[in-house]
């Protein structure tokens, strides 16, 4: 497994990159489609912790209780279970046989998850890229990289439009609902100001509003479901936020894509008083299909590393570039510098 120095053809060929894929929810189905655009990537298996009978996947599954078995065989795991109660315990776990990377999003529990999954991957010799996809992910190279430029500067990250998972589970739980879809948008006047490089100090309120479709039980007291939804603490109190209720029918045929994206910008001045802004957009179709492309490029990089005798937990700001590209240096030099 690696890299072999083709004199022929002047550059490196990258041996196959075996992985197997934990998880086989949205996310998971999302990888599975994106192993296919990337022909130096073999899918080996996908572990659930459903039976494998019950799983209508297109590739081998296996039980999760046999995992341990692939050792040796497997050169990345690409984690594709939850951040909340999933990844904590799996990470650190997986880490101690496999190369793995996930898409750990709880942001204020990064640094605690971080120092776990290290630990053990320093001690197994293993690579773990933790919390890649696009924010955290992508959206933070960003929030990097404008704030190296413009020292002097403010950032702004918005997401939206798009569906909210957390968000829309958060409905689902209201009693009274029998289901709903969360849209997180942003404020266009907002966004404008950022834009004109007025650096405004914006509230939670002004920068997002968030609209709800919610499918309530027959009979449901309506004005009641719909006060409870707005008076939600860390999800809706803070946000401007409508809620409309739809028929059962309307929200299958309307509101079951999974669409999202975001921006971010830095407005920053130099010299005298130049003013200057770094923006970055995504507009997504599949936010589980984007984010999964995502960490196929991120397993990648971590089995590079991993062949070049690195180890322990990495991030997106520990990475270069070109590590994600199944193109040699020199291609890369060549074609895209």
């Amino acid at each position: 497994m690696g890299y072999e120095f083709n004199h022929h053809e002047g550059g490196y060929s990258v041996a196959t990159i075996n992985v197997g894929i934990v998880g086989y929810g949205n996310l998971g189905r999302g990888v599975e489609m994106a192993l296919k655009q990337n022909p130096d990537f073999e899918l080996k298996a996908i572990f659930s912790r459903r039976q494998p009978d019950e799983v209508a996947a297109a590739s081998g599954v296996v039980h999760i209780s046999e995992i341990e078995k692939y050792k040796g065989e497997i050169d990345v795991m690409i984690l594709c279970g939850g951040s909340a109660t999933d990844l904590p315990e799996q990470g650190p776990q997986l880490a101690s046989m496999f190369n793995t990377v996930d898409s750990f999003d709880t942001h204020a529990r990064i640094p605690e998850y971080f120092a776990k999954v290290n630990e053990v991957a320093q001690k197994a010799g293993t690579v773990s890229v933790i919390s890649t996809g696009w924010d955290p992910g992508l959206f933070s190279l960003n929030r990097l990289l404008a704030e190296a430029v413009l020292p002097e500067g403010k950032d702004y990250t918005f997401w939206g439009k798009g569906v909210s998972q957390g968000h829309s589970d958060a409905i689902r739980r209201v009693p009274g609902v029998k289901d709903g879809k969360q849209y997180t948008i942003p404020v266009e006047a907002a966004v404008e100001r950022v834009r004109n490089g007025e650096n405004p100090v914006l509230t939670t309120r002004e920068k997002h509003l968030r609209e709800c479709f919610v499918v309530a039980e027959e009979g449901a007291d309506l004005a009641k479901i719909e006060q409870e939804i707005k008076s939600m603490p860390n999800y809706f109190a803070d946000y401007d936020t409508i809620v409309h209720f739809i028929s059962e029918e309307e929200l299958k045929a309307n509101h079951s894509a999974m669409p999202h994206g975001g921006m971010v910008l830095r407005s920053g001045r130099t010299g005298a008083n130049s003013t200057q802004l770094i923006e970055f957009s995504l507009k997504l179709d599949s936010n589980p299909e984007f984010t999964a492309s995502v960490l196929v490029a991120y397993a990648r990089a971590a089995y590079k590393l991993s062949q070049a005798g690195e180890s322990g937990a990495k991030t997106v700001f520990d990475i270069p570039f070109g590590l994600l590209s199944p193109k040699s240096p020199e291609q890369l030099r060549k074609e895209l510098l």
